[in-house]
């Protein structure tokens, strides 16, 4: 079974749980204009071509931007964190791209890390057919669930596709028993609308099984990507989210989840 795999990354807390190695998967169904990893959207391997300064001089690189990996050997280099993830509580979590978008890949990685007893976590934008995210959740330990916007068609205009499909996932891992930490970025004038707030909060209201909600201010530091990849930005002007107004943002939601936080 292979993959296209295009990062992977070594002691992670933000991921999920204790210390964590992240596999970033290539591919995603989405196109988020805030997204901060533009170089995971395409399901192909590329080749990017950057410029890098040595004192006077300038360097033409080109690298390849995915590779074709099996189970087996994703699971090999998974093996040296082992003893952090046993001190720390942690694991092995699945990003993107979109997980979920490989899923027969996804399926037999989270089934080899559950057979020799490692932590699993799943990063994802929700949006897969129920079938292909049901099949997950006894190889699953914890859902990291992004819900970015609760209006289908402002959905749709920001991301790409509409949201019916992502909020029924979410709430049926929910009616599964599963354990769910909640990821909402911080957009201005996007996600942090009043509109957009009081929905998100309309979504989760009754839900079982979350463990946090996690708000993630926006950053720019795509901007270099975008170039790389040759995609526009449609969001130059914007500067990083406040953090002042992350927090206040984040106070309305205390009660919704046992722990709300900014920066996940």
């Amino acid at each position: 079974m292979k993959g296209i795999v295009y990062h992977t990354r070594s002691f992670s807390v933000h991921d999920g749980p204790g210390i964590r190695k992240t596999i970033f998967l290539k591919g995603c169904p989405l196109r988020c204009v805030w997204c901060h990893n533009p170089e995971s959207q395409s399901f192909n391997m590329e080749k990017l071509e950057s410029t890098k300064r040595l004192g006077n001089k300038s360097y033409e690189i080109v690298e390849t931007l995915g590779i074709e990996v099996t189970v087996e050997e994703i699971i090999n280099e998974i093996k040296s964190d082992i003893p952090f993830f046993e001190e720390s509580g942690g694991g092995v979590t699945l990003s993107g791209g979109e997980p979920l978008a490989q899923p027969e890949f996804t399926l037999q990685l989270l089934k080899s890390c559950k057979s020799i007893g490692i932590h699993t976590a799943i990063d994802t934008c929700g949006y897969a057919s129920w079938k292909t995210v049901a099949q997950t959740i006894p190889f699953t330990d914890v859902y990291l669930f992004d819900l970015k916007i609760a209006d289908s068609m402002e959905h749709k205009k920001h991301t790409g596709v509409e949201n019916e499909q992502i909020i029924k996932n979410l709430k049926d891992l929910s009616a599964a028993g599963c354990s769910i930490i909640i990821r909402i970025p911080l957009v201005e004038g996007i996600t942090d609308t009043p509109k957009n707030i009081e929905g998100l909060k309309r979504v989760i209201i009754d839900m079982k099984g979350i463990q946090r909600i996690d708000f993630l201010p926006y950053h720019n530091l795509a901007k270099h990507k975008l170039c790389m990849v040759k995609k526009h930005n449609q969001l130059d002007k914007m500067e990083n989210y406040p953090s002042s107004k992350a927090k206040s943002v984040a106070s309305a939601f205390v009660g919704y989840g046992p722990i709300v936080s900014v920066g996940g």
